[in-house]
């Protein structure tokens, strides 16, 4: 059992090391179904549920490829990434929430403006857009004066 264990570990260690660089420094809905099916395919192999720890890293192999296969194809055709990630939707403009855009991804005007002061923006009329990007985050532009931490005066007269 402990030989399967270290088997299958250091496997998976090497694929996720060599195969998989570019997901280390983001977390996507696509890399949470990878690792989910990963560690469903892994855990078969962990049991002995599979003949041969090969069988399981196989399975694991072939999820890899798979994932790597969408990416390249979202790199290399615009409409195929237009197919499986979603635009930018705007949800802030000229520091107004555009209620039907909030309402569409189910975010409270609470929940926008918390995402907001985590990125250090306090006041809505900071913002110059806001946007819900394809992997979930907020973006945020702010206004001239608000990007170095200064209030927008209101124009005279």
């Amino acid at each position: 059992m402990m030989l399967r264990g270290s088997l299958m570990y250091l496997g998976l260690f090497v694929l996720m090391r060599f195969f998989m660089k570019r997901q280390a420094g983001s977390f996507s809905l696509s890399d949470l179904l990878l690792i989910v099916l990963i560690a469903d395919a892994a855990q078969n192999a962990f049991s002995k549920e599979y003949q041969s720890l090969t069988e399981g890293l196989i399975l694991v192999l072939t999820i890899v490829a798979w994932d790597f296969v969408i990416d390249w194809l979202a790199y290399k055709s615009p409409i195929f990434n237009r197919l499986i990630s979603p635009p930018p939707l705007l949800l802030v403009q000229e520091g107004k929430m555009l209620r039907q855009n909030l309402r569409q991804e189910l975010i409270t005007p609470e929940e926008i403006m918390s995402q907001l002061r985590q990125q250090g923006v306090g006041d809505l009329t900071d913002v110059k857009r806001a946007y819900i990007e394809a992997d979930g985050q907020i973006s945020v532009i702010k206004n001239d004066g608000a990007a170095s931490g200064k209030k927008r005066k209101k124009p005279a007269g």
